[in-house]
């Protein structure tokens, strides 16, 4: 089965934060996460494609480029976006269909936003989406913990579903790139 880990906007700036917004919740071991599953993607010969968003320190500078932190692999393919959506205006749709990519593992920031629309996208256009677990992260709204956003999305995402593909959540200790969807069909 072809795969890819798609990494949605792990930039310098919205994880580190700077004077107007705080670091995302738990930023060491989210980039630890993300260093872990990039090492299982290249072991699974898996795709590895980050996003980047052109929001992020206006897109420009070191705020703007992948977290430093990252170990990208020199094979990584890299889109920039400039809407929330992942594949909004961008040629990752196209890219991931050439390669006949059938299973997406997802991680990034900010949860609520951009890692919730790439997974509930990417299910309603036939991958099979599997939501690293402690692989996304983001910041505390008016309303509600960053915690508590992060734990809400991993409940409401696990089962998400348009009628054969959809996505379920894992942890980033686990063997992503060995897809357990069969299992629930």
């Amino acid at each position: 089965m072809n795969q890819a880990l798609l990494v949605i906007d792990a930039q310098q700036e919205l994880i580190d934060g700077n004077e107007k917004e705080q670091s995302v919740l738990n930023k060491e071991n989210l980039l630890n996460n993300i260093n872990s599953v990039i090492n299982k993607a290249v072991e699974s010969n898996a795709l590895v494609v980050f996003v980047r968003d052109k929001d992020v320190a206006d897109g420009v500078g070191k705020g703007f480029q992948i977290h430093e932190a990252i170990k990208v692999p020199p094979a990584s393919k890299l889109f920039d976006k400039e809407a929330t959506n992942s594949f909004y205006g961008t040629p990752l749709m196209d890219f991931l269909k050439d390669h006949e990519i059938k299973h997406l593992v997802i991680m990034g920031c900010k949860t609520e936003h951009c890692i919730d629309t790439a997974v509930r996208t990417a299910t309603i256009n036939h991958f099979d989406v599997t939501l690293v677990e402690d692989g996304h992260s983001t910041t505390d709204s008016p309303t509600l913990s960053a915690e508590k956003i992060i734990s809400h999305h991993n409940e409401i995402l696990h089962g998400h579903y348009n009628v054969d593909c959809f996505s379920v959540v894992r942890n980033s200790n686990e063997d992503l790139f060995q897809p357990t969807h069969n299992n629930y069909r």
